[in-house]
């Protein structure tokens, strides 16, 4: 970076002025080649976020995150707390490819995957360049007075954003109570199901702020992840980078003269146009280098191609490129960092895949009853215990069974004609199980249960039988 760049800027950010008032930043309605890519990669993922928790495989719906009763669906699979450990494990690996595709390519999640970005930018600002125009007309209708037009555009943009903020609040309860749920809320009314609905506005009052009033603040100010940057980028990281080498040269930034030769002046590159400030979502000025502000979102690299690609000079004066490749024109080289974060990406990922075959559709415990000693029946000994079963597939599982294996004893379920676990549920009560002393070696003996479906045996558990140390 140029030697005499001026640090002051990173004292303060674009969204504060100097007196500490909010300012609110009005970009420029971008347009060019990585615009197109974006809008096409935003439509898809919107499309992917709206559908997922309507979109059921096997039944179970393809993502739910089901807080308040415990239950998690990722890609159609059922995660009960019981498999909280494998849950917990997809979003450790969640972040570990975020940290590793933040050390390769900077902050591009944010302005390519970001949910806040995407509807940010490809929702509610469109909204905004279409009702009260792009850049210029929007700063003129701020400091126009409150007359009719300003007052039929403000109200048509604010009641839009309420209306697609309160669209989003439903997807979102979709994802935290089940379509289902969504659904039935929906039929038997607001008043019926008061809690959800008052949920319903909460969330659609929590996104109306977000999008229509602190805006690009969430990635300025709030998301933790702008944080991280700090500690996992460095000069071989990629990012939306400035060229200063080119832009700069010997004599800094100048003008755009059509008469003057630039390379014979020793002028660089960058006309000082600042369109890539006024383009720019987060108010940053991207020639002061990398900045925690800048989500990567591009605009500012298709502004600055059009102004060379009309000023006659080539494109690519900011571009993605690491501080490596602009200072030393170095090529990119996969380092020993990214090597380390992907092989225990690659580690993570197999341990997840082998965790997911050995799950088990149903699953079965049984503990000893506590607090309960063992119990003399004649030559039996007695231990009560409480057992619980889950049915994590699609369908009833009837005529259940207890056996014990490698040992003969009885098991006797405490009041229960006919032992079953309905789709999705749990099952829980008391049994007995009793043994002869003759056949205990030990005062504490592990014992293998197998649970039945009729003649097809589902799943095998392990418990303890306590018995007196000695039968003298």
């Amino acid at each position: 970076m140029s030697n005499n760049l001026d640090e002051s800027f990173r004292d303060t950010i674009g969204t504060i002025d100097k007196e500490g008032h909010r300012k609110y930043i009005y970009p420029k309605k971008p347009s060019g080649k990585f615009y197109d890519y974006r809008k096409w990669v935003s439509y898809f993922l919107l499309i992917i976020l709206v559908a997922n928790p309507f979109i059921k495989i096997n039944g179970n719906q393809f993502m739910m995150f089901n807080v308040l009763e415990r239950r998690f669906n990722i890609f159609s699979f059922p995660f009960w707390p019981q498999d909280f450990y494998i849950f917990v494990l997809f979003m450790v690996i969640g972040v570990v490819f975020v940290i590793l595709f933040t050390v390769i390519f900077g902050r591009i999640f944010c302005g390519w995957i970001c949910p806040q970005t995407i509807f940010m930018e490809m929702v509610f600002r469109r909204i905004e360049y279409w009702i009260e125009g792009d850049r210029g007309a929007q700063i003129r209708l701020e400091k126009q007075e409150w007359d009719s037009e300003k007052i039929r555009k403000k109200a048509l943009k604010w009641f839009a954003f309420l209306v697609i903020s309160f669209l989003i609040a439903n997807v979102f309860l979709a994802y935290l109570i089940g379509s289902d749920e969504l659904f039935h809320l929906i039929e038997d009314g607001p008043m019926a199901h008061s809690s959800s609905f008052i949920s319903l506005l909460i969330f659609t009052g929590v996104f109306y702020f977000v999008f229509a009033w602190f805006r690009e603040q969430v990635c300025i100010i709030a998301c933790p992840y702008g944080r991280l940057q700090g500690v996992l980028l460095d000069k071989k990281s990629i990012n939306v980078a400035y060229d200063f080498v080119r832009g700069e040269k010997e004599a800094g930034r100048a003008k755009y003269n059509k008469q003057e030769d630039r390379e014979a002046s020793g002028k660089g590159d960058c006309i000082d146009c600042k369109q890539c400030v006024n383009v720019c979502p987060t108010g940053i000025d991207i020639r002061n280098g990398v900045q925690l502000e800048c989500v990567n979102c591009t605009a500012c690299i298709d502004e600055c191609d059009t102004i060379m690609e009309g000023v006659g000079l080539p494109k690519g004066l900011i571009r993605y490129a690491s501080e490596d490749e602009i200072e030393t024109k170095a090529k990119f080289k996969f380092t020993a960092r990214m090597k380390g974060y992907t092989a225990v990406l690659v580690i993570l990922v197999g341990v997840l895949t082998g965790l997911l075959f050995l799950r088990t559709e149903v699953e079965a415990t049984i503990l000893r009853l506590p607090g309960q000693l063992f119990q003399h029946k004649g030559d039996n000994i007695s231990n009560i215990y409480t057992f619980k079963i889950i049915n994590k597939t699609n369908h009833d599982i009837t005529n259940l069974h207890f056996k014990l294996v490698g040992i003969k004893g009885t098991l006797k379920v405490v009041g229960v004609q006919e032992l079953k676990v309905l789709k999705h549920e749990m099952s829980s009560g008391t049994m007995f199980i009793e043994i002869n002393k003759f056949l205990l070696e030990s005062d504490r003996t592990k014992l293998e249960i197998d649970l039945y479906e009729g003649d097809k045996k589902i799943e095998t558990t392990y418990t303890n039988f306590l018995s007196p140390r000695s039968f003298d």
